[in-house]
């Protein structure tokens, strides 16, 4: 027997909890979650939630910075939507018991992030996203609407004949059993697809599900070329892949050559405190420069300080052998956020009828080429209440405005079997913070192949995880692969050593993907 509800919400992250609060108090919800919030990318966000509520601060200077940062293509109308209701629901957090920091004066404590003008980021130590998770999780599980099934990794959506979102079909935690879920509004929450990459930030069930099921069922995808990588990533020989969180650099740590030397105004003006494409690049160049690695330093600061302000990372550098008050602590760039992914409009309507997508997962144009640091928990707030609030109302198609390429026909001749190590070995090469034509082409030509190996792999075994694993994977990469071909110039987080420069005649616009059903 199909479980039945109102509203089916696939993630278990801010936006899709964020969501289910509101859906709750309009009928029976069910969510569907791979693991648990603290899994969940979410929880694996650090650095804080960036709202315009200092006394220096406004919507509008939001709006400017985060337009600054994404180069050229954000949505104004959407980065107005983020920044003006932003402060609304940073407050609503804290009046349901966020423990945010706060300063002497009772008020939430700001930091300051790379490519802000001014103090902006409430955190709660150096585990803000967890915060967060902690008290909507609570809201959600006390509410006698929601049901949330742990450990149910969908394999695809249901679609009618008319091509509407009906619900999704999902595995339960035995491994064995196929379900179905049926209901009048789907929600798209999955976070994003770090795990792409062989070298990323993002936790293991990242893997870019969403994306490749909502792509698949027939919903347009747009600005998959742009991938945010992370500049200051734990890089220390077999320990594990770590953040080291752009509010480190907030709080005045350097970023040092080899010799000790602080490097990055040699390459951009604002030196530490640069966006993350700028400083990702930067260091790329240092390397090539040096022939030796990088390193953050906060030896100058007060240590007791550092130690109370980022007890995580400091447990985790300490457990890696580094004393981050210290040493200097080698660090690369790694993949991080995706700024596109299925496209909808304000209200999180995507191009297929009764389905939407809120948070990572979704590409509104908010971010643009590059995401401002600390927007993501906020677009998460924001616009998966917004999606809530459209899921109970009349169907209504959304109208989106990215220019579609090419349909992307599912012909794919013999190749060798893909493995997940493969495809994210590719996509680093290739695909990675510096691309070429011969390069993507490569990858495109792979990733088409075991993207078809993967569909049919999973056609004969619907019920196989790790087929559903490897098929987003192989979908997700291909998607970025061959936007990234298409886009002839260097944006934001898209860089094509071939086409070094930005191209705003051709190119200062959104492209977006479809498949011929």
């Amino acid at each position: 027997m199909p479980i039945g509800g109102d509203f089916l919400v696939i993630g278990s992250g801010i936006a899709g909890l964020r969501a289910a609060i509101s859906l709750a108090e309009a009928g029976r919800v069910v969510i569907l979650t791979k693991a648990n919030p603290q899994e969940s990318n979410t929880g694996y966000a650090q650095g804080g939630i960036a709202a315009a509520v200092g006394a220096d601060d406004s919507p509008e200077l939001h709006a400017s910075d985060t337009m600054a940062a994404g180069d050229g293509l954000c949505a104004p109308e959407a980065v107005r939507a983020l920044t003006e209701e932003g402060p609304r629901y940073v407050r609503e957090l804290l009046d349901w018991g966020a423990a945010f920091d706060r300063a002497a004066d009772g008020q939430p404590a700001l930091g300051r992030e790379a490519a802000h003008t001014v103090r902006r980021v409430l955190h709660a130590h150096d585990a803000t996203g967890r915060e967060i998770a902690r008290v909507l999780g609570k809201k959600v599980s006390a509410h006698p609407n929601v049901t949330i099934c742990d450990d149910a990794l969908v394999m695809e959506l249901v679609t009618t004949a008319s091509g509407e979102c009906a619900g999704a079909a999902f595995v339960e935690r035995d491994g064995k059993t196929l379900q179905r879920v049926e209901a009048q509004r789907t929600l798209i929450a999955t976070g994003g697809a770090g795990q792409v990459y062989r070298e990323t930030t993002n936790p293991p069930i990242a893997t870019g599900d969403g994306i490749a099921m909502a792509f698949e069922a027939g919903a347009r995808v747009a600005d998959l070329e742009f991938v945010q990588f992370h500049p200051t990533v734990l890089s220390a020989g077999d320990a594990p892949r770590f953040l080291l969180s752009e509010a480190l650099r907030g709080e005045g740590a350097r970023l040092i050559n080899d010799a000790g030397e602080p490097f990055m105004t040699r390459y951009e003006p604002a030196g530490d405190l640069a966006s993350r494409d700028l400083v990702a690049r930067a260091i790329v160049k240092e390397v090539a420069r040096t022939g030796a690695p990088v390193y953050l330093t906060m030896a100058h600061l007060d240590g007791a300080y550092i130690r109370k302000r980022f007890p995580t990372i400091v447990e985790v550098c300490r457990a890696a052998g580094f004393d981050l008050t210290t040493d200097r602590v080698p660090v690369s760039p790694a993949a991080h956020y995706m700024m596109g992914g299925v496209e909808t409009d304000l209200h999180g309507r995507t191009s297929v009828p009764r389905l939407f997508a809120a948070g990572e997962v979704a590409c509104t144009g908010v971010h643009g080429a590059n995401r401002l640091a600390s927007n993501s928990l906020l677009e998460g707030l924001v616009f998966g209440a917004r999606a809530a609030v459209a899921m109970q109302g009349a169907v209504v198609t959304a109208a989106l405005t990215g220019s579609p390429g090419d349909p992307i026909d599912d012909y794919a001749g013999p190749g060798d079997d893909p493995t997940p190590a493969g495809i994210r070995e590719l996509m680093w090469r290739h695909v990675g913070l510096v691309r070429t034509a011969d390069g993507l082409r490569t990858a495109v030509s792979h990733l088409r192949e075991w993207r078809a190996t993967g569909r049919r792999g999973l056609s004969s075994a619907p019920d196989d995880r790790e087929r559903r694993r490897l098929a987003s994977l192989a979908t997700v990469g291909f998607l970025i692969a061959r936007a990234a071909l298409r886009r002839e110039e260097t944006r934001g987080g898209h860089f094509r050593a071939d086409f070094p420069d930005r191209d705003d005649i051709h190119f200062k616009k959104h492209f977006a993907d479809v498949r011929r059903l």
